[in-house]
Parts: structure tokens; C-alpha cells; sequence
């Protein structure tokens, strides 16, 4: 069984060595996260005179013309996202988890950040993920709240490719399934406990939230190692599954 009080606990004391890489890992994985805003420009006339932009402001076709240009410019930017994402993003989601896997147990190295883009790991990871998001994306159309349910269950998929990337992408689901059994509300109280934390950070213009990230994923990364022990310590999983060290 494991606590919030234990699981912050040692994700300070991972932090108070490798803070500062914590940092910039967090922010890898914040900007690959979904979590981003869309810079928009204003138009530009060729003439600039108020008569003259009253008149082209209201030629008959004008308006649907600006509104189909805007949506087909949010189209390609969404899908060009979309594109980054699933090519890039997935795979360094995959290496930041792992960063802060192999931080909890005292080996910090940002090069883990990479770790997902080498060829015999690459293509597994994305798929991978890909079933993942597709999956969870499913849940979210039939309602919300089982949408976040299954979010939760599907949380440590990324941290189980960090161990074993060619695991295959239904037992990835399955087992992260497992070892989140009985523990998704317990997970969402650990969330809700870094309101406070991120409320603080909003003081700051927003830029303090950024600093609380290297917390909150550290302490994410122990409550994997606890939920991976668990499986282990009920033959929901081997050690070669998951390329375990040091197995108690």
C-alpha cells in the first residue's frame, strides 16, 4: 500500500539532486503534452484608410471567405500538431517518464529523454501510444466521466514502454489496467493534492506552475515503481517483462 505523504516524500529527496534537469524534462514534456496555445495574426489590407476597410469589411462574399480561410488555417494547424505529436511527442513522453523512473531510483541522466527514438524501439512506442490515445479517446465520446476513469487506468502506459518498450501495445494497455486496479481514486486524490501547489504557481503570471512539474511527475514516477512492484508481487507481470532490476 503506499500513501501520498510517502510517495512526496522521497520524490523531494530525488529532487534536492536533480531539480534543475527535472525542470527541463518537465517542460519537454509539457510542451509535447497537448497543453499549447495557437498564435493568431491579424489580417493585413493594402490600403489602410477606415473608408476603405468599411467597404472591403463589407463586400457581400468577405465574410464567409475569412471564415473558411480561419478554418482551414486551425485545420492544418490542428493536424500538423497532431502529426508532431504522434511522431515526436509520444516518443519523448516515453523518454521523460523514463528519466524520472530511472531519478527515483538514483541514476539521472536527461540523455533518457532520447531513449525512445532509438530504431528498434521507435516504432513500438508510437504504436503503442497511438492505441493508447485511441482507446482512451473512445471512452471520452461515450461520456466524461469514464473517460477520465480509463485515463487513469491507462496512465502507466508510458511508464511501462520507459521499461520494456517492445511489450507489445495490448499487453502495455492490459497491465497498466492492472497495476492501477483499485487505485484510480487514491490516484485522483494524489492530483487533487497539487492544487494547492499550482494555484501558488499561478501567482506568478502562471510561470511558478512550471516550477511545480518537476514535483508532481517525480512523485508519479514513484507511485509507478510502487504500482510495478505490486504487479510483480502478485504474478501480474515477471521481472524479464519489464527489464526489473534489483527485484526484492
Amino acid at each position: 500500500m503506499w500513501t501520498r505523504r510517502d510517495l512526496k516524500a522521497r520524490a523531494k529527496e530525488v529532487l534536492k539532486i536533480s531539480y534543475w534537469k527535472a525542470f527541463v524534462v518537465s517542460l519537454v514534456l509539457f510542451l509535447v503534452g497537448g497543453d499549447s496555445g495557437n498564435g493568431t495574426s491579424g489580417s493585413n489590407f493594402r490600403d489602410g484608410s477606415s473608408d476603405n476597410m468599411y467597404g472591403y469589411f463589407n463586400q457581400p462574399d468577405y465574410g464567409f471567405s475569412l471564415y473558411y480561410n480561419w478554418i482551414f488555417i486551425i485545420i492544418v494547424i490542428a493536424i500538423a500538431f497532431m502529426v508532431f505529436r504522434i511522431m515526436i511527442g509520444y516518443a519523448l513522453e516515453v523518454g521523460g517518464r523514463r528519466f524520472f523512473k530511472q531519478a527515483a531510483q538514483m541514476d539521472v541522466d536527461m540523455g533518457y529523454l532520447g531513449y525512445a527514438f532509438k530504431s528498434e524501439r521507435y516504432k513500438d512506442v508510437i504504436v503503442t501510444m497511438l492505441y493508447k490515445g485511441v482507446l482512451n479517446f473512445l471512452w471520452y465520446l461515450l461520456l466524461i466521466i469514464p473517460g477520465i476513469v480509463k485515463s487513469y487506468a491507462y496512465s502507466m502506459v508510458p511508464y511501462i514502454l520507459a521499461d520494456n518498450p517492445n511489450i507489445g501495445y495490448r499487453r502495455a494497455v492490459e497491465l497498466s489496467n492492472q497495476m492501477t486496479e483499485g487505485h484510480k481514486f487514491d490516484m485522483f486524490i494524489l492530483d487533487l493534492s497539487f492544487i494547492g501547489w499550482y494555484l501558488l504557481g499561478m501567482l506568478l503570471f502562471f510561470i511558478g506552475i512550471f516550477f511545480v512539474k518537476p514535483y508532481e511527475n517525480a512523485t508519479e514516477a514513484e507511485l509507478y515503481l510502487v504500482l510495478r512492484q505490486n504487479a510483480f508481487d502478485n504474478g501480474h507481470c515477471t521481472s524479464a517483462e519489464l527489464l526489473m532490476e534489483n527485484i526484492i
